[in-house]
């Protein structure tokens, strides 16, 4: 009988959707030396959103925000291949570092004020901003028309979210993975896929035939890596790394590797990337 009460709490414990507050992180010792103890950084990163995070044709890890964690395993333990990369979702990003599976995200994560709640934000690398991307026989010609139509997000995405808030009467059609959204929109599934910009530009010029729309969900805002709230230790070392790999201009690099040939030719680097993490918003 004694069970009966713990049994129900547990219970409505699992039913209950709501996120609980984020912990904050062990400050009793030090973070960076726990990774080096362990000899491996763990970091979160997407598998199917190139040129950022992806993997290639050999199964390896490849892309720019990828890169950037092979780089700071490099500098903080000797080795770019003492990186454990962990795939996550847009939803599970969060969650992920709550719960201590990863140290740190770098998987385009747009600085919101929500999420700011959740995780630390270290200073940005990227700069964005959410439009939506039609076929090009579409008759959708701005964010108005899709009013009465369906419009496919990404779950947990900035464009899920935005949407949500501000126009909570729009039919969203949400998928969990990014590529499972292109695909659905080249299905005919809905009339319009909401993502970042730079996503979308480079599925534009990679399969003809889509458009993205000129206007932008909310304003242009950073992306950065984040840590688990109250980790600013760790928080605190990436600002220093990326004002170092500033000065190296480091990112312009992997802008170039990575990015340059999926924008056109008249994108300037800087207004996509943030070099040393000198956000100007």
């Amino acid at each position: 009988m004694l069970l009966l009460p713990l049994f129900g709490l547990a219970l409505l414990a699992g039913c209950n959707k709501t996120e609980a507050p984020a912990k904050p992180a062990t400050t009793s010792a030090s973070y960076l030396e726990k990774i080096k103890a362990r000899d491996k950084l763990i970091v979160g990163v997407f598998t199917d959103k190139p040129p950022f995070g992806f993997v290639n044709e050999a199964g390896r890890y490849v892309g720019f925000d990828t890169d950037i964690g092979r780089q700071f395993a490099k500098d903080l333990l000797g080795d770019e291949n003492k990186v454990e990369f962990v795939a996550v979702e847009p939803a599970s990003r969060i969650p992920f570092l709550q719960s201590d599976k990863v140290d740190l995200i770098l998987a385009n994560m747009t600085v919101t004020p929500e999420r700011k709640e959740a995780v630390e934000f270290t200073n940005p690398n990227l700069k964005v901003a959410v439009q939506a991307l039609v076929p090009q026989s579409s008759s959708v010609k701005n964010l108005d028309d899709l009013a009465t139509r369906t419009t496919i997000v990404t779950t947990g995405t900035t464009a899920d979210i935005w949407l949500t808030k501000n126009h909570p009467d729009w039919k969203l059609l949400k998928f969990e993975k990014n590529s499972e959204s292109l695909q659905a929109l080249a299905n005919g599934r809905g009339d319009a896929y909401a993502q970042d910009n730079l996503v979308l530009f480079s599925w534009a010029k990679q399969n003809p035939g889509y458009r993205v729309l000129t206007q932008t969900l909310g304003a242009e805002a950073p992306i950065a890596p984040a840590v688990k709230k109250g980790n600013i230790e760790l928080r605190d070392w990436v600002n220093t790394e990326l004002a170092k790999l500033g000065e190296e201009k480091y990112l312009l690099k992997l802008y170039d590797q990575y990015v340059r040939k999926e924008l056109s030719d008249d994108t300037k680097p800087e207004s996509v990337i943030v070099e040393g993490g000198k956000w100007q918003g």
